[in-house]
């Protein structure tokens, strides 16, 4: 674990202006891996020791922090984040905490799989962010509750040892433990506010419930599906495109930016794993003016296998979900949509199940990395 780059110590106070204008970031290697710990894949904060100040619940806000600098209620300053009451020591004669007292949060996953990099983000948390943190993780199945997490026989393995954090910054941290998790334990030492909390990684599927399910969304982010590159960003993320859901607003899909070339858009896709599909929907809700007008979609079967058609190139209507059924199965591990010019589109949607050999493979990976 490292932290890339390293933010401590207080932030200015707040002035006037943009907030986030003297807010500290970076480029962290890891952001475009899928927010294990996004609410709208199911993630949920189910339980804190204290959240006196702020619930808990604002760490998982999908949005950026907000602050508003007269907003105070009964208890004092309302913050966007979660946020303890300040700890004091057993007497006036020790009044500071223990070394070891802290705060903590537990955190489910919305999507079980391996993280690869976490952030802290402490976004206006100028002088009331906690000294330090740590992030534990541990892998339970079914829907344990707090009590069951928190049963001495848990083990929990240590993703972010007791690192010292800044006030009003992202704190990213890189994390190498190539294991299956599904929940989180977040602390904050010894106390303070916390504004929200990504965790990105890989998603790892149960192969069993795939296996049930038999025909589900190959492509999914919730059933291991992910987006391996695409050609523009401009707007918005491609990952959009696998999300849950359908799309509820037009920042909620995939927009490029305005060609003025002959060229085209798009996206490339890893399946969860090999697979069999029979039917394809490609969705532009919300997207009226600036839908993408063709779409076709071509598939391979392994790494350096040969692209093949699966969908010709399609006239597309705005604001629709188009659906195509297959004339017959076609197998691949990889499926690319191309958009033409431009534009975009919000969901892209692959109905099929897994062969025998991407079944077994699931199952492997499953199994190795502790699942």
């Amino acid at each position: 674990m490292t932290a890339t780059p390293r933010f401590t110590g207080d932030a200015n106070p707040y002035t006037g202006g943009d907030p986030y204008a003297d807010h500290r970031t970076a480029d962290f290697p890891f952001t475009h891996l899928v927010d294990l710990a996004d609410r709208r894949l199911g993630a949920g904060v189910i339980a804190a020791n204290d959240e006196f100040f702020a619930e808990r619940e604002n760490l998982l806000n999908p949005e950026p922090a907000v602050f508003d600098p007269e907003r105070f209620g009964h208890k004092g300053k309302i913050m966007d984040g979660w946020e303890t009451r300040r700890r004091r020591g057993t007497s006036a004669a020790e009044p500071h905490p223990a070394d070891d007292d802290h705060d903590w949060a537990l955190v489910r996953l919305g999507a079980p799989g391996v993280v690869r990099g976490l952030i802290v983000d402490t976004a206006h948390f100028r002088g009331n962010y906690p000294q330090s943190v740590s992030v534990e993780a541990t892998s339970l199945p079914g829907s344990p509750s707090p009590e069951d997490l928190l049963a001495p026989e848990v083990k929990w393995t240590t993703l972010v040892p007791r690192t010292a954090v800044g006030g009003h910054a992202a704190n990213g941290f890189t994390v190498d433990a190539e294991q299956r998790f599904t929940h989180l334990r977040v602390n904050q030492h010894p106390d303070g506010g916390i504004a929200r909390l990504r965790v990105h990684g890989e998603v790892v599927p149960d192969p069993g419930w795939l296996t049930a399910l038999g025909t589900f969304d190959l492509v999914a982010l919730e059933n291991g599906g992910e987006v391996e590159d695409a050609s523009d960003r401009f707007y918005s993320p491609a990952t959009h495109t696998i999300a849950p859901g359908r799309s509820r607003k037009m920042d909620d899909g995939w927009e490029t930016r305005r060609r003025r070339d002959k060229g085209n858009d798009w996206i490339r896709y890893r399946l969860a794993e090999q697979s069999e599909i029979r039917a394809v929907e490609i969705d532009t809700a919300y997207l009226k003016g600036n839908a993408a007008g063709w779409a076709s979609i071509s598939v391979a079967d392994g790494e350096g296998g040969a692209w093949v058609d699966l969908v010709p190139r399609t006239r597309l209507q705005p604001d629709t979900n188009h659906r195509f059924v297959l004339p017959e199965p076609v197998r691949g591990t990889h499926v690319r949509i191309d958009i033409f010019p431009d534009g975009g589109i919000s969901r892209l949607r692959l109905f099929g199940s897994l062969t025998g050999e991407g079944a077994t493979r699931l199952a492997a990976r499953h199994e190795a990395l502790g699942g």
